[in-house]
């Protein structure tokens, strides 16, 4: 609602990334799926516009193999090569050199990754990376830890999304750190788009409800037991948490409060 007139409902309007709209507000990913056909599968039960594609795991152009561009046709959904994999700036700007001579992609998602355990973003490495591909013309969608000062160091770089993780890759943990996301999303004023760490529907419309931009996964429908209607469900989640942050939630009350009023009783 619209804090000046209550009964005025606020009108949402489109993400909107390094210029391009986007029509969904979830992206998902390449990874996991038994085969490309399940994948693009899922992404039509998505509604998702944009896929992310691992340069390094994914095939794309040897015709000997099942070509991901066979089931996903880039004329229909915009590709968002992606870093998966690297542990050094270095491997990450020259991966994604390599993706915009394949495929003329320039907006792309970067991710610089520390100890294999963990899976976390190495931020130094990954704040470096980000400058030489943003001198290099890239529009850079950067995957990041859940910290303000760091997400505010990657905006001010020209990075046109931050990407904070919701919790480690893969793991299915949900939103970890709600704080420091609603932080997040405080001071930047790039779309905000959690990535990481989704496991259910559920989760996707906290990261919504919090006021996040939009939701990466990957893990979370791949994995599901039914990823095609896992996919369907994360498409109305990201749906709901929207609606329900532009509403506004009623404030949390320590004590009861009657729907109807005691006062006037039969």
């Amino acid at each position: 609602m619209d804090d000046a007139n209550p009964n005025v409902m606020v009108e949402d309007t489109p993400l909107v990334v390094a210029g391009r709209t986007f029509n969904s507000r979830l992206i998902i990913g390449t990874g996991k799926y038994a085969t490309y056909a399940q994948n693009a599968e899922a992404l039509k039960a998505s509604g998702a516009d944009m896929i992310t594609v691992a340069i390094r795991r994914v095939n794309l152009s040897n015709p000997d193999e099942p070509r991901l561009v066979d089931f996903i046709s880039p004329e229909d959904y915009t590709f968002l090569p992606n870093t998966a994999g690297c542990f050094t700036g270095e491997d990450a700007v020259r991966t994604l050199r390599l993706a915009r001579e394949a495929g003329g992609w320039n907006l792309v998602k970067l991710e610089v990754l520390s100890d294999p355990k963990h899976l976390y973003p190495d931020m130094a490495e990954t704040l470096r990376a980000a400058e030489m591909l943003i001198k290099d013309g890239f529009d850079v969608m950067v995957y990041c830890s859940d910290d303000p000062v760091y997400a505010k160091k990657l905006e001010e770089i020209g990075c046109c999304a931050i990407m904070p993780l919701g919790a480690p890759i893969g793991s299915g943990l949900g939103i970890q750190n709600p704080v420091n996301i609603r932080l997040i999303i405080e001071q930047t004023k790039v779309p905000v788009i959690v990535d990481a760490g989704v496991g259910t529907a559920s989760d996707a419309a906290v990261a919504m409800e919090l006021g996040c931009d939009g939701v990466l996964m990957n893990t979370a429908i791949a994995e599901a037991k039914d990823p095609i209607r896992m996919a369907s469900a994360m498409k109305h989640a990201v749906i709901a948490g929207r609606e329900a942050y532009l509403a506004g939630r009623m404030p949390k009350k320590r004590y009861a409060d009657p729907s109807s009023p005691l006062s006037g009783l039969i």
